[in-house]
C-alpha cells in the first residue's frame, strides 16, 4: 500500500532538488532552491524544459510582437533590412521566424530559412531587437561574402566577429547588466571574443574550444575592424 499511495503522489525528485508538482507553493520552491543552489543541473534543466512547455505559446506570441514592432520602426534593423534588400536578399515577418529552442541560444540564421528568434530565450525588446540584428549581419555577409558556413571555420569565426561587435550585444551597460562585466577597458573586445570562440566551438566541425580560440584570433585583425555596411561600431 504505501508504495502505491507514492506512486500517486506529484514527484519530488529529492535527488534532483526539482518538484514537478502544479501547485504554487511548489512553483514557489524551485524558484528558492534554483536561486539558493539546492537544486542538481538536472533539475535545473528540467525545470526549465516544465517553464518553457507551460509558456511556449505566450513567449511565441510576445516574440511575434516583438520582431514586428522592431521590423518597422527600429534603427538598425530597419537599416539592416535596406541593405540586404540591396543585395537581393527580403526578410519580413514571414521568413523570421520565433520558436521555442532547446538549445542555450538566443537565435540563428540559415540561408535557405531564415532567421530564427528563440522566443523562450529572450528576455525582452532589447535583447530581440540584438539578436534579430546578429542574424540580420549575418544574412548580409551570406549575401555580401558568400560565406561558406557548413564547413569553413575562419569564415564561421569572421561573422561571429563582425555580428557580436556590430549588433550591439557587447555594448557596455549589456554587459554590466547582465554579465556583470565591469571592465571599461578592453571590454568590447574581449566580450567579442569571448561570444565568437563560443559560437565557432559550438560548430559540428570544430574539434574543441583550443581550436575555435586559435581561429578566431587568426581572423582577428582583418575582422574586427571591418564594420561594413556600417561607418562606425553603431551601438
Amino acid at each position: 500500500m504505501p508504495d502505491e499511495q507514492s506512486s500517486n503522489t506529484p514527484e519530488r525528485q529529492q535527488d534532483t532538488g526539482y518538484d514537478s508538482s502544479e501547485d504554487w507553493t511548489a512553483k514557489w520552491s524551485n524558484v528558492f532552491r534554483l536561486a539558493t543552489g539546492r537544486m542538481t543541473d538536472e533539475g535545473s534543466l528540467q525545470w526549465k524544459k516544465d517553464r518553457d512547455d507551460r509558456n511556449e505559446e505566450a513567449d511565441c506570441a510576445k516574440c511575434e510582437k516583438n520582431r514586428d514592432y522592431l521590423l518597422q520602426y527600429s534603427p538598425i534593423v530597419r537599416f539592416m533590412r535596406e541593405k540586404i534588400n540591396k543585395l537581393g536578399g527580403d526578410l519580413h515577418s514571414e521568413n523570421i521566424h520565433c520558436r521555442r529552442c532547446d538549445l542555450p541560444q538566443s537565435g540563428g540564421f540559415e540561408k535557405d530559412y531564415g532567421i530564427l528568434l528563440c522566443a523562450n530565450h529572450l528576455r525582452n525588446q532589447g535583447h530581440t531587437e540584438d539578436t534579430m540584428a546578429h542574424e540580420m549581419i549575418h544574412a548580409y555577409d551570406h549575401l555580401r561574402f558568400q560565406v561558406q558556413w557548413e564547413d569553413n571555420l575562419r569564415h564561421a569565426a569572421c561573422a561571429e566577429i563582425r555580428a557580436s561587435t556590430l549588433s550591439g550585444e557587447c555594448r557596455w551597460t549589456r554587459e554590466f547588466w547582465t554579465k556583470n562585466q565591469w571592465k571599461f577597458t578592453q571590454q568590447l573586445q574581449e566580450c567579442v571574443r569571448r561570444r565568437a570562440t563560443l559560437s565557432v566551438a559550438g560548430r559540428p566541425y570544430c574539434k574543441d574550444d583550443v581550436q575555435a580560440a586559435k581561429v578566431v584570433n587568426e581572423v582577428w585583425e582583418s575582422c574586427f575592424p571591418d564594420t561594413r555596411p556600417f561607418d562606425e561600431v553603431y551601438r
